[in-house]
């Protein structure tokens, strides 16, 4: 039998913005390649444990053709001979039915879901049932985006507990309706880390980096200049990657909006004016990164931060 991966994870719809998305984490490397399938006009599927694939693609033409999440893992479910060792979780695009799982029988302990609006969790192979306990909690009194509630609800199940066997890789896979890169198809967040220590840490990391370079905001009705200490700490940002060489100062000059012009073109953050840059970087340089830490993830993250007020378009 192939290596099951020891996984939890979370399917999820926001209904305001149309939204759906898959967050996972799992002792198995790259589990993005095999757990979260989903689509802007059908919805997301996890499948996982012992995991059938057939049950991503099959499910979402399921969910297309109107049967509710429950009735799609009844159906998958019930073609499949080795179901008892299977877990999945299944969540339409719309309304039509309530999130639904299954957990088989031969699933490893601790293995379970739970269900609530808009979402299902999913493990096996988990250190406890709190694992799935606080990726439900922690999903429902989030506040923010889909993708953002989605990388917390991980946290907290690793946290809770998390995988039996450590961690390995995960993924965050939100699709919306024209999200996509220029709007032509509906990939709005795709982000996986496939081996590494700490893979939620980096896949929360490397989100920050996707949300600035790609998601668009809504343009901020006043924009804040950069000055004082915000100001120092940006240039000092700034200069220990070599973009700018003078004496930081509380006063953010022509010499300070080069570099950080420097900064947005090599980090392909076009997709923010340097207005907008400075005004996020106001808001969240304070509560970013610390001095001594690398400076442009110090930058990012606080680009993230001060943007994060704005809601997503």
């Amino acid at each position: 039998m192939p290596p099951r991966p020891s996984t939890f994870s979370i399917a999820a719809r926001d209904p305001e913005t149309g939204a759906v998305g898959v967050a996972v984490q799992s002792k198995f490397v790259a589990v993005g390649a095999v757990v979260p399938f989903v689509s802007a006009d059908a919805g997301a599927v996890a499948t996982q444990s012992f995991a059938n694939v057939a049950y991503g693609p099959d499910g979402l033409d399921l969910l297309r053709k109107g049967h509710a999440p429950g009735d799609v893992v009844d159906r998958l479910t019930a073609a499949d001979d080795e179901a008892p060792s299977r877990q999945v979780g299944v969540v339409s695009a719309d309304s039509g039915g309530d999130p639904a799982a299954f957990t088989g029988a031969e699933c490893h302990d601790h293995a379970g879901d739970r269900q609530g609006d808009h979402y299902t969790v999913q493990g096996n192979i988990l250190e406890n049932a709190d694992t799935l306990d606080a990726m439900a909690a922690t999903f429902e009194e989030t506040d923010g985006g889909l993708p953002e509630r989605l990388v917390s609800s991980l946290h907290a199940g690793n946290e809770a507990g998390g995988d039996k066997r450590g961690e390995q890789s995960a993924a965050l896979y939100v699709a919306k309706p024209e999200g996509g890169y220029d709007g032509r198809n509906d990939r709005w967040v795709d982000v996986r880390v496939d081996d590494h220590e700490h893979p939620i840490d980096e896949l929360e990391r490397a989100f920050k980096i996707y949300d600035v370079t790609l998601l668009e905001r809504e343009a901020p009705d006043e924009t804040r200049e950069l000055t004082g200490d915000a100001a120092v700490a940006v240039e000092s940002a700034l200069a220990g990657l070599g973009f700018y060489e003078a004496e930081p100062t509380a006063e953010f000059d022509d010499e300070a909006g080069e570099a950080l012009e420097t900064f947005r073109g090599m980090n392909n953050f076009e997709n923010h004016s340097l207005a907008v840059l400075e005004d996020a970087l106001a808001r969240g340089i304070e509560d970013a990164g610390p001095d001594d830490g690398d400076p442009e993830t110090r930058l990012v993250d606080a680009i993230w931060r001060g943007l994060s007020r704005l809601d997503r378009v």
